[in-house]
């Protein structure tokens, strides 16, 4: 895997794009700057990794586009330390900008080929996230509380199992909406029994399966 100054240039300017979208967090366009994103697709597809769009890896997933990876990061708000749960590893990528954060990530995958896959991959580049397979829509019960839970494809509604899993203070944030368009919620627990929720742009992602996904 070869990381050279072309690479590292379509990348500034990869973020120069998504600065002008109104991303503003500098920790996070650094580490868009630094994780290579190439390395998540294959060789044939270098140029269209530092394209600002979506694109389909293995088994009928998508590799976020990068706008939607740093804006969902923004709204998390994330601080070194955080213990996040991401649902929906798919390529790993959205995992590998969370570890430059800080953060210490758990992420789980419904697709048992995804989930060996990242698994084995991101040690390789340097990126230590604990991966399990699993229904993502119901959480990770046996290290929740989370401060903060990211779901990386749409929902139909929000999983009763992520609300609990949060910490009080924590954040979640989740594509709600049916399978052609899905609103982005960011849903702040303030106790046991209230959340305060903000709801912001629409978007595109695949379906969250699983028992309380899409079946």
């Amino acid at each position: 895997m070869i990381d050279n100054y072309k690479h590292k240039g379509l990348r500034r300017a990869l973020v120069k794009k998504i600065q002008a979208k109104g991303i503003d967090d500098k920790r996070i366009l650094e580490a868009i700057n630094k994780v290579p994103r190439h390395f998540f697709l294959d060789t044939a597809f270098v140029e269209k990794a530092y394209e600002d769009i979506a694109f389909p890896i293995e088994e009928g997933q998508t590799i976020s586009q990068p706008y939607t990876v740093a804006y969902q990061t923004q709204l998390l708000d994330i601080k070194k330390g955080d213990k996040v749960l991401e649902i929906g590893t798919g390529s790993g990528y959205q995992s590998c900008i969370l570890l430059e954060l800080g953060a210490r990530v758990y992420t789980i995958e419904y697709n048992r080929a995804l989930y060996i896959k990242s698994k084995t991959f991101l040690p390789k580049i340097g990126y230590h996230a604990k991966c399990y397979c699993g229904d993502g829509s119901l959480g990770l019960a046996s290290f929740a509380p989370f401060d903060k839970i990211i779901v990386t494809a749409g929902a139909p509604f929000v999983p009763e199992a992520l609300k609990e899993q949060l910490k009080t203070g924590g954040i979640l944030v989740i594509p709600v909406g049916d399978d052609q368009t899905q609103q982005m919620l960011r849903i702040k627990k303030l106790n046991e029994l209230e959340f305060e929720e903000e709801a912001l742009h629409n978007f595109k992602f695949v379906p969250l399966l699983g028992e309380s996904g899409w079946q």
